[in-house]
């Protein structure tokens, strides 16, 4: 990574995003066909709160640094109770797919772990 480089974070938070859409998508249809099509949803709606967790994440290390804004405390309750009552609906309603729902929820780790191989291949 070159230091002058101002825009690697965020091309690199941009193509992390696309990652976890995809992955998202792709274990999506993989659980479908292997499992079911409640498994296919509880694995996408793990993949959203990855996606969802990703975006917080990227939002509250924004808001770290000198050019930062203040932000109340309102927001980030409201998307721990989101959270939380997605992963209630993942365990009440889809059963026994809640591994497919776990497995979901590891699609941000997968898509930081494909992106730092992409950085080492063509840094």
């Amino acid at each position: 990574m070159p230091e002058s480089d101002p825009r690697f974070y965020e091309r690199a938070t941009r193509r992390i995003s696309w990652l976890i859409a995809a992955l998202g998508l792709l274990g999506t249809i993989v659980a479908i066909s292997m499992r079911g099509f409640r498994a296919g949803i509880a694995f996408l709606l793990g993949a959203a709160v990855s996606y969802f967790s990703f975006v917080s994440w990227q939002r509250f290390t924004g808001a770290l640094g000198p050019d930062g804004k203040r932000r109340f405390a309102w927001p980030f309750v409201v998307r721990i109770a989101v959270l939380l009552a997605a992963a209630w609906v993942i365990i009440k309603f889809l059963g026994p797919n809640v591994a497919a729902g776990a497995t979901g929820l590891f699609v941000g780790t997968g898509a930081v772990i494909l992106e730092i191989i992409y950085e080492l291949i063509y840094s």
